[in-house]
């Protein structure tokens, strides 16, 4: 933080010839009024009264404004450091520039945010934003608020509100009124707030499209089957089970919907019940050998001995379903699927393995976004729906436990989903 100016204090030479000065005139009063009155003049005594007065307050009084200027700078620093101490507990970056645009001030949020802000530097090094150099322009020049936005791209992405506000702080702190004018800028993160807003819009068009796909086919084939397949049985019967197919589908999606909706209502609540997680599995192997049967692929399991993990089993159940099925529709060209269970010290895992085609490697970190697909065609072949992946995020996210991905292209993918094991209690 810088210190204050100390305004209205005489330099050190100055104060020096004062006092010498009034220490002259005290000593030459004293010397004239003693011949006075040796001469024996009758209105000596009040004269060297009058002239000792005069001189004793001309030598005591640079002493005492040169106290009371020290005293007032004393408390201007300590109301400076206050507002320093009362930045450090905002939690958004603040930062104070003097009317040269200049950083005097910064809280250590804006420190993080801002890596190249140093005190007495120009602030136009620290924010190279057209935007925000401009705000501060604006503020010098018309002494009002100003407000911009601040984007960056590099090193991460993050998105700033900015808000600059004139203040003379001097003044308020008892110094000259007309001090000079600093600005107030107040950074406001809605990096999240922005994501979330493209968020629901990706989302809305998403599922509007997911949607309108099923809801098109149907209106095709109804409109065939009242028109050139009126007459048709047989052609009648395959547009009927296409239909019906397609229907399927917006059932699904409607119902991943529905369930992503509630179980983002109760994210922030960790389930307490404690669940068999080698039941869990073997309710959902019996589920999907039907399905495995039919696309001629084998699930195999390990290591299914009494786990007893925290959490909750429907939700669990959902969980260990998308990524079995998954394995099996989209890897059934390895011919089989392994799931296991490990229970180490720290943690239980339960493994899902394919020996399909695999992922490459650019699709790993959007795979549990919503709507997202490897292959769109071949996931609508499969009845997929877009949403399975981030149904297990969000519930596995519920649970405190963590998804990892591992996949190499011709080698097939890796599921593994984590359950860390709370820490033991200390005896007392």
């Amino acid at each position: 933080m810088v210190a204050a100016t100390e305004q209205g204090t005489p330099s050190p030479p100055m104060r020096r010839w004062r006092d010498s000065a009034a220490a002259g005139a005290l000593v030459a009063t004293l010397v004239i009024a003693c011949a006075l009155a040796l001469s024996g003049a009758p209105f000596v005594l009040p004269v060297l009264i009058g002239a000792i007065v005069t001189a004793f307050a001309a030598l005591v009084r640079p002493r005492a404004e040169h106290r009371i200027a020290a005293e007032r700078a004393r408390s201007h620093e300590t109301a400076r450091a206050g507002i320093q101490a009362v930045m450090s507990g905002i939690a958004d970056p603040v930062v104070v520039l003097d009317s040269q645009g200049n950083v005097t001030m910064f809280n250590s949020q804006a420190k993080v945010a801002m890596p190249q802000l140093v005190i007495g530097r120009s602030f136009s090094f620290a924010v190279r934003s057209p935007e925000v150099v401009g705000a501060v322009e604006s503020v010098l020049r018309d002494g009002t608020v100003a407000e911009t936005e601040f984007h960056e791209k590099v090193p991460v992405e993050r998105s700033f509100e900015v808000r600059a506000t004139p203040v003379r702080i001097d003044a308020a702190l008892g110094a000259d009124a007309s001090g000079a004018i600093e600005i107030v800028m107040l950074f406001r993160d809605v990096t999240a707030a922005r994501r979330l807003e493209r968020m629901r819009a990706d989302f809305v068009a998403n599922a509007s499209h997911e949607l309108r796909t099923p809801l098109a086919s149907l209106y095709g084939f109804i409109e065939t089957i009242e028109g050139p397949a009126k007459n048709d049985p047989s052609a009648q019967a395959r547009f009927l089970a296409i239909m019906r197919e397609q229907a399927r589908r917006m059932s699904r999606l409607i119902d991943d919907l529905l369930s992503l909706s509630r179980i983002e209502l109760k994210e922030h609540v960790q389930p307490t019940e404690e669940v068999r997680l080698d039941s869990v599995l073997s309710e959902v192997v019996d589920t999907l050998t039907p399905l495995a049967q039919e696309c001629r692929t084998k699930i195999e399991v390990d290591g299914l001995n009494r786990v007893l993990v925290t959490g909750d089993r429907d939700e669990l159940i959902r969980v260990f379903e998308n990524l079995i099925e998954n394995a099996v529709k989209y890897g059934q060209s390895g011919g089989r699927v392994e799931v296991s269970i490990a229970d180490a010290e720290r943690a239980v895992s339960v493994t899902v393995r394919d020996y399909g085609p695999g992922i490459a490697p650019e699709h790993l970190p959007r795979l549990t976004e919503r709507f997202y697909r490897v292959d769109v065609v071949e996931s609508r072949q499969k009845g997929g729906t877009g949403l399975g992946l981030a149904l297990v995020k969000h519930i596995l996210n519920r649970h405190k436990a963590r998804l990892l991905v591992r996949s190499e292209l011709g080698a097939g993918a890796t599921f593994e989903v984590v359950f860390p094991k709370s820490a033991p209690e200390a005896s007392t």
